[in-house]
């Protein structure tokens, strides 16, 4: 996925999932595949492998040619008889444990879900256990082939931890490369409903910046005007609170066309409107009537919920598309500011 809204996807380990797990994979290269480096002439012989994987696997010395050890990927391919042994997944580090979840699509190759607030996606420094990982390994036991050689799920985005909305999640090694590759081409719809502070100045538009780490704190993201990443979010604003000239606060609908770490959370306070509640990006304090309203809605994070993601299955080929409404939290917000 971030940090938030999606960052950026994982792609450090895509594999193998129909090949034999923990068995020898016999291939033949023929004398034409001698033009080119070895980790890629096997990456095209055994396609459901990455190159990033093979050239682990090659590394770590699972290539043969001829009954020889190979360990240099990077050398020209030679003609011949290969075997590659491909490891069994290996047990996750994080524990499994029952956290309810709420699935919105399950198959063998993937689990779509509804994340609540205050769950992280993964474990981290100081967040060990009641990640989505750990819930996903109690959930999905027994339906894991495996991603990158490790029995987990395949975290392909993330939302933020105090964001709340629709994830997916990889169960075999060729759904976690398909997603991926979604992912990488931006091949996907992802829209997320935030409640700001003010409104955005021109009621509808798109911010497309460079975003990066924060010079003066390595914890938060911000828009730089060189050495950042590509950011590109689409907004509609969609009902305000107050005067129109001078909001209070506002409904606002955002579509990502990047996903980077924080990415809705530092347009929206760039555009002036930063998400209501937003303990890093929220600086400035609302209005008395939106502080109010805050309180009595409980809401004690930021105001910010992936409310859509639709893409192509990448098994079935199947157009899903998933939407779910904003938790209570920002529901009782809206509501109690007449932004509904």
């Amino acid at each position: 996925m971030t940090g938030d809204e999606t960052s950026d996807f994982i792609d450090d380990f895509v594999t193998f999932d129909p090949i034999a797990e923990g068995v020898s994979t016999p291939f033949t290269l023929p004398p034409e595949a001698a033009s080119q480096r070895l980790d890629k002439a096997v990456a095209e012989a055994v396609p459901q492998l990455s190159r990033a994987r093979v050239q682990a696997l090659i590394a770590a010395g699972a290539l043969t040619l001829n009954g020889q050890v190979i360990t240099g990927g990077s050398t020209k391919a030679q003609p011949g008889d290969y075997v590659l042994v491909i490891p069994a997944p290996e047990p996750a580090e994080p524990q499994a444990e029952a956290i309810a979840l709420d699935v919105l699509f399950e198959d063998g190759d993937l689990i779509v879900i509804n994340k609540p607030a205050g769950m992280a996606a993964h474990p981290a420094p100081g967040t060990a256990s009641g990640t989505l990982v750990n819930a996903l390994l109690h959930h999905c036991r027994g339906s894991l082939s495996g991603i990158g050689g490790v029995l987990r799920p395949g975290i392909v985005h993330r939302l933020d931890k105090d964001t709340s909305g629709v994830m997916v999640a990889a169960k075999s090694d060729a759904a976690h490369a398909g997603l991926t590759a979604l992912f990488s081409r931006h091949d996907i719809s992802r829209r997320y409903v935030a409640l700001t502070r003010g409104a955005p100045r021109a009621f509808a538009g798109r911010i497309e910046t460079l975003i990066a780490r924060a010079h003066h704190d390595r914890k938060k993201m911000a828009v730089v005007r060189s050495g950042g990443r590509p950011a590109i979010t689409d907004y509609e604003t969609l009902a305000i609170c107050g005067p129109e000239e001078k909001p209070l606060a506002a409904r606002v609908r955002c579509t990502l066309h990047t996903g980077r770490t924080h990415q809705i959370r530092v347009h929206m306070a760039a555009l002036g409107a930063p998400c209501l509640g937003d303990p890093v990006y929220g600086s400035g304090s609302p209005a008395l009537r939106v502080r109010e309203a805050i309180s009595e809605a409980g809401l004690t994070r930021q105001a910010l919920h992936a409310e859509h993601l639709g893409f192509v299955h990448p098994i079935t080929g199947k157009r899903l598309r998933f939407t779910v409404p904003m938790p209570d939290d920002m529901q009782a917000l809206a509501e109690a500011l007449e932004l509904v």
